[in-house]
Formats: C-alpha cells, sequence, structure tokens
C-alpha cells in the first residue's frame, strides 16, 4: 500500500509540474516581452561581465562607474522581468495551493514512504506532518510531494528549453545551495 501511494504522489507531483509549466508557457513564455527581457538580460550580464574582466586590475573611477551603471541597467531589466513573471506567479500560487490542500487532506494521517535517514529536527515537523507516533523516517504525503515537484519541475524546465539562464539565475539568485557570487570563485568552488 505504501508503495503505490508513493507512486500516486509521484505521478500527482508531474502532473502538477506539467501543469505549472503549462500556465507558465500560456501566461509567460510565449509572449514576446518575455522573450525580449531574458534576451535583454542576457546581454546586459555578457557586457557587464566583461566590463568586469577589462576593469579587474584597474582600480580607476571611470572604470567602477562604468561597473556600477551596467549593474543598474541590469537591475532595471531584471525587475522588468520579474513584475512580468509575477501576475502569472501570483495566478500559479493559487492553483497550486488549491490543489495542495485537495490532496493533503486525502493524504493525512497516511505514511506514503519510508526515508533511509532520519530528517534534521527542523526539517522533522515537515516530513512527519499530519503523521501520528515517533517514527520519524515515516514521510509524510507534503515532504514527498515537495521533493517531487521540485525536482521534476526543475528537468522539466530543461527538457523545455525554459529553464532560467546562467545570467537570471545570477541576478535572481541561485537559490538556496548556490553560494554567494564572490566566495564562488574560492572557498565553494567545488559547488560548481
Amino acid at each position: 500500500q505504501m508503495l503505490a501511494d508513493a507512486l500516486l504522489v509521484v505521478a500527482i507531483a508531474f502532473c502538477t509540474a506539467l501543469l505549472g509549466e503549462g500556465l507558465t508557457w500560456v501566461m509567460v513564455y510565449r509572449h514576446d516581452e518575455y522573450k525580449r527581457l531574458k534576451s535583454e538580460m542576457e546581454k546586459r550580464q555578457k557586457k557587464l561581465d566583461k566590463k568586469k574582466e577589462t576593469v579587474v586590475g584597474d582600480d580607476s573611477k571611470t572604470g567602477k562607474r562604468k561597473i556600477e551603471r551596467e549593474e543598474e541597467k541590469l537591475k532595471t531589466t531584471n525587475r522588468d522581468f520579474s513584475m512580468f513573471k509575477m501576475k502569472s506567479m501570483f495566478a500559479i500560487g493559487l492553483v497550486f495551493t488549491a490543489l495542495l490542500s485537495t490532496f493533503s487532506s486525502i493524504f493525512e494521517g497516511k505514511v506514503v514512504a519510508k526515508l533511509p535517514f532520519v530528517p534534521f529536527s527542523m526539517i522533522q515537523g515537515f516530513s512527519h506532518r499530519s503523521l501520528t507516533g515517533d517514527d520519524y523516517t515515516d514521510c509524510s504525503f507534503i515532504f514527498l510531494y515537495i521533493l517531487c515537484t521540485m525536482t521534476i519541475r526543475t528537468n522539466l524546465q530543461k527538457l523545455l528549453g525554459v529553464a532560467p539562464s546562467r545570467a537570471m539565475a545570477k541576478q535572481q539568485g541561485g537559490g538556496f545551495f548556490t553560494p554567494p557570487a564572490a566566495a564562488s570563485n574560492s572557498q565553494f568552488s567545488y559547488l560548481k
């Protein structure tokens, strides 16, 4: 029964990831404005990177001012890009919240998988949510669903060719596990 529930959760995660990407395509990806902003952001990021390379040894105020000007232009483009995506993210968020609450109530109190480890104490409340007992290797629907959705959606975006480019990831923050840009060249280079 647990295996069937786990497979069902994976299938639900796959279907909702497809739905999410479909809605995003309809509301964002297919529009010319998205394509224009994306290419503009990539061009500005490349231009900024080139300026930084040429000004590395140069401590002049002019070089620094040019870099600051380019960074400001890039931030403006990033803000426009984020505002363009905001409407769709809000709509998708509402749809996913409704779906999540529906599926959570269906799987409430059910162990859908067994974790091969005991999670950190701060994650236990999340991984063991709505489950009874003290076996913290028991996995709740919400934990497995979110893990699957994150993995499937990222890979689906790569497969469909709509994954954020490096320039966009730099501007919008690479995520929780990505080191800061300043540190990434030195002590965190093994994470690349």
